[in-house]
């Protein structure tokens, strides 16, 4: 995708070429022209080292390396960890949303919240909690009644505002209480309230057709939804997107799945990137693109290329970070970082300083009520970026 070697032997380099985007010397794959025309707007990291090599998604969502010793409840994911320290930026939002679907291989799901427990879960629109946030059994004749009974809420939520009572609610009541007297986040969720023509722009997908089974669904609606909830006042969204372990077969060759999966790609990251800018949240909103592993080189007798944790990739974007430049560099082949290798714990502590916090300052309490730092190890985040 972004790392292409077209001068390899041909079981290596395969049959896509790399095309120029609008940064001078720098070339990506010629299924991302999109892509390629916002590239000053795009950082690509060539060199992500310590990967895990089974199908377990862990790694991406927390920056823990799977089996590696932790703490009683396990690690928090990034989410839950925002969660706790930053809190709600708006009542009415829960800080941490997933857009995640529940794939049937447990392990490429989130891990979920830790030590740091439920309160801190994410939020979950997607799945069970999507139905609690629908009216069931609401005539027309009822409509203006509850339209009388939010404004009602609306009163309801400044006193309860200005008498504090909300500060001595628990995390769940608080939550629960915002929820149901704002219609800010079913709003954010309900995407015929945006533009037909920015809808087009993501692109859409059958949210019903998990890839391969147990993969995600190929929904490119789940990044436009994600800047909506962003602009809702989630600090953190996460999503998954399709599923791209590809190894060939009969009917089902990498290039194939490629062919299929690139220009939808192409087109809603595209389209993201772009309304960051538009509407401003380019400084304040990063934009994290990974997978849990690389793939093969060399492609195999299947037509397909298989695990390679001996490097990966991963795209950025906004944050305020200085992108238009690719960092680190792979051998001839794309199998091994020969520059720059960067670690995951520096790219979440890119991420946790993105948000004002500092991985070799801040602390949080496990269960027994001992301080574990955010990140294993400790670094500073990608000075190429900050």
């Amino acid at each position: 995708m972004f790392d292409l070697k077209p001068d390899a032997a041909k079981e290596i380099a395969g049959p896509w070429r790399p095309i120029a985007t609008n940064v001078t010397g720098i070339k990506i794959c010629e299924a991302f022209p999109l892509l390629a025309k916002h590239m000053d707007k795009l950082a690509i990291v060539r060199s992500l080292v310590g990967n895990q090599s089974d199908h377990d998604a862990v790694q991406v969502f927390n920056g823990h390396k799977p089996g590696q010793k932790s703490p009683a409840g396990s690690f928090p994911q990034f989410g839950s960890v925002v969660s706790k320290l930053q809190g709600a930026a708006d009542p009415a939002t829960p800080p941490f949303m997933s857009l995640c679907y529940t794939c049937t291989h447990g392990p490429y799901n989130e891990p979920g919240p830790g030590f740091l427990g439920t309160s801190h879960a994410p939020f979950r629109p997607m799945g069970p909690s999507r139905g609690d946030m629908t009216l069931r059994g609401i005539s027309l004749d009822r409509l203006g009644d509850r339209k009388q009974l939010l404004r009602n809420f609306d009163s309801i939520r400044r006193d309860v505002d200005s008498s504090g009572v909300l500060d001595g609610m628990d995390a769940f009541s608080s939550q629960a209480f915002g929820l149901l007297t704002s219609s800010r986040l079913a709003n954010a969720l309900d995407l015929s309230k945006e533009d037909l023509r920015t809808v087009d722009r993501y692109g859409t997908g059958d949210p019903t057709k998990f890839m391969d089974d147990n993969g995600a669904p190929r929904v490119p609606q789940s990044l436009l939804m994600a800047r909506r909830l962003i602009e809702a006042g989630a600090r953190v969204v996460t999503l998954n997107y399709s599923k791209w372990d590809w190894h060939g077969g009969a009917n089902n060759s990498i290039f194939k799945r490629e062919a299929e999966d690139f220009p939808a790609f192409d087109k809603c990251v595209s389209a993201l990137v772009e309304d960051l800018h538009q509407r401003g949240l380019d400084q304040d909103c990063t934009v994290i693109i990974m997978g849990e592993f690389g793939r093969t080189p060399k492609i195999s007798a299947q037509v397909g290329r298989d695990h390679w944790p001996q490097v990966n990739c991963a795209l950025l974007a906004g944050g305020g970070m200085k992108l238009g430049q690719v960092i680190g560099a792979t051998d001839r082949n794309a199998g091994e970082a020969v520059s720059r290798p960067v670690t995951f714990s520096e790219l979440f502590a890119t991420l946790y300083r993105n948000l004002g916090i500092d991985t070799n300052q801040v602390t949080i309490a496990d269960l027994n009520g001992r301080p574990q730092y955010l990140i294993q190890e400790s670094v500073q985040p990608m000075r190429e970026l900050v």
